[in-house]
């Protein structure tokens, strides 16, 4: 049986069989990267472009593990915050500053995280890591008065964002990791066979992507020319699509482009549908489905971004929807070991809740009792050896209860969870993902035959066993 970090979860049964084709991103889903090293190299070049607009941004570092993506940066407040799937703040930083509880309150009561507003900017995929750890570290020096432009909060992204995307686009960036790619890249050996797979099975195979031709071409030949027969990755492929301007790429009709000369990325215009083994650059969904002569129902989207792959194709054309987190397998992990402990905090979680329930009550009974003018000493004594419980309960679970917030990110927790609650990324997934997993090669251990089927889910009033005394909050 597959293991649990290595499965394909459902929140749509998906049957594969009456999938016709299949679409592929390629960052962060065909080719995954060791996400230190890639947004590293990132930080590091946007941080040399902004030192040249006069930044004092030398002492700048970047680590990673600080930063996670599901969480929303406030850009009215210089904050980076993690919400609940009701968009309820229950963490926050300042710039490089956690914000104690009381902080908390003050900031956010009354405040939702609504993705609609411009005040909040979600990070979507793991290329928002440097982008976070960036802005992060800028606030820290405009609040110092080390950086003298006269800019507020969203005006300091807008500056962090531009010099990402130059950094994305000059292509020095990209040259770096095609002169080095094993130093950036993870492979899984076996992506190559489960997409041969799917093609013997009948599907047919995109790949559309936002990367332009030159690096797609040189990544995917590194990543899969050794592992095709006939030595060229493109025959994995029906179709390519590259500089896709994805999330307009489902949303809109822009033209398309035929790479005509693929060693100098030469383009010329395009009229009518793709053709079986063709490279385009940019174009659109729609025609994809005209093509294929095929509708959303029938064609799968695999990618990393929960945005321009996930949530667009999902609403606009109601494409079927695969997205592909790696965090995933360590998040699974972590749960898996700490499940022994977790038996341990719901028991004691049920323990308060019952102790609580007598306390109201005892509460009431000495309201009751001093209405009627009757002695209260008994609801006294009951009350206060009721919290006498509680405060020694709340010591056992404090520990675990910690333990528990660190599963996943050392900093801010569970990628899915927030507290008890699903997390605001969670939701999202939960809304626009027909499937997750945490690689492609996951699909096949499934089999391109598999029936994925969408599980049981809970609430409140679900028993946890067949006792009902057994229910406890989840």
């Amino acid at each position: 049986m597959t293991e649990p970090g290595r499965r394909v979860y459902a929140n749509r049964t998906l049957n594969l069989r009456s999938v016709g084709a299949i679409g592929y991103d390629m960052d962060y889903t065909l080719l995954n990267y060791r996400t230190e090293v890639w947004e590293g190299a990132a930080f590091e070049h946007a941080r040399r472009t902004l030192a040249e607009r006069g930044f004092p941004v030398g002492d700048l570092v970047f680590e990673a593990d600080k930063y996670l993506q599901g969480l929303a940066l406030d850009l009215d407040l210089g904050n980076l915050v993690k919400a609940t799937r009701f968009g309820y703040v229950i963490q926050a930083q300042h710039g490089t500053r956690k914000l104690t509880f009381d902080e908390l309150r003050r900031t956010y009561d009354g405040v939702f995280v609504d993705l609609a507003e411009p005040r909040f900017r979600f990070l979507n995929t793991l290329f928002s890591i440097s982008e976070a750890a960036l802005y992060a570290q800028l606030v820290d020096l405009l609040d110092a008065g080390e950086i003298k432009q006269p800019l507020g909060y969203d005006e300091l992204f807008k500056v962090v964002s531009s010099a990402l995307d130059l950094s994305h686009t000059m292509g020095t960036l990209k040259a770096e990791i095609i002169a080095d790619p094993d130093r950036f890249c993870d492979l899984d050996a076996d992506t190559a066979e489960t997409l041969m797979d799917q093609r013997l099975a009948g599907k047919k195979l995109l790949l559309i992507t936002n990367s332009e031709w030159f690096y797609t071409r040189a990544m995917m030949s590194y990543a899969f020319d050794r592992h095709v027969p006939s030595g060229n990755w493109r025959d994995l492929f029906d179709i390519v699509v590259v500089a896709a301007a994805k999330p307009r790429f489902f949303a809109e009709e822009p033209p398309v482009f035929r790479v005509v000369d693929e060693q100098r990325s030469l383009l010329e215009p395009h009229q009518g549908l793709l053709e079986q083994g063709g490279v385009y650059h940019g174009g659109c969904a729609r025609l994809v489905e005209r093509s294929l002569d095929l509708d959303g129902a029938n064609i799968l989207y695999v990618g990393d971004h929960l945005f321009g792959d996930v949530h667009v194709s999902k609403s606009v054309l109601r494409w079927r929807t695969a997205l592909i987190m790696r965090e995933l397998e360590a998040e699974i992990a972590d749960a898996a070991a700490f499940v022994d402990d977790e038996r341990k905090l719901r028991a004691l979680m049920g323990r308060k809740v019952d102790i609580e329930d007598q306390l109201s009550h005892a509460r009431l009974d000495r309201v009751r009792a001093q209405a009627s003018g009757q002695p209260a000493q008994a609801a006294d004594s009951a009350m206060s050896n009721l919290y006498a419980d509680l405060r020694a309960l709340d010591q056992e679970i404090a520990p675990l209860a910690q333990a528990a917030g660190a599963i996943g990110n050392t900093t801010w927790g569970p990628l899915m969870r927030a507290g008890n609650d699903k997390s605001l990324f969670a939701r999202q997934v939960e809304k626009f993902a027909d499937v997750y997993t945490s690689r492609v090669v996951n699909f096949g251990r499934h089999t391109p035959y598999a029936f994925l089927r969408a599980a049981r889910t809970s609430l409140p009033h679900d028993f946890v066993g067949t006792d009902p005394a057994s229910a406890v909050p989840d």
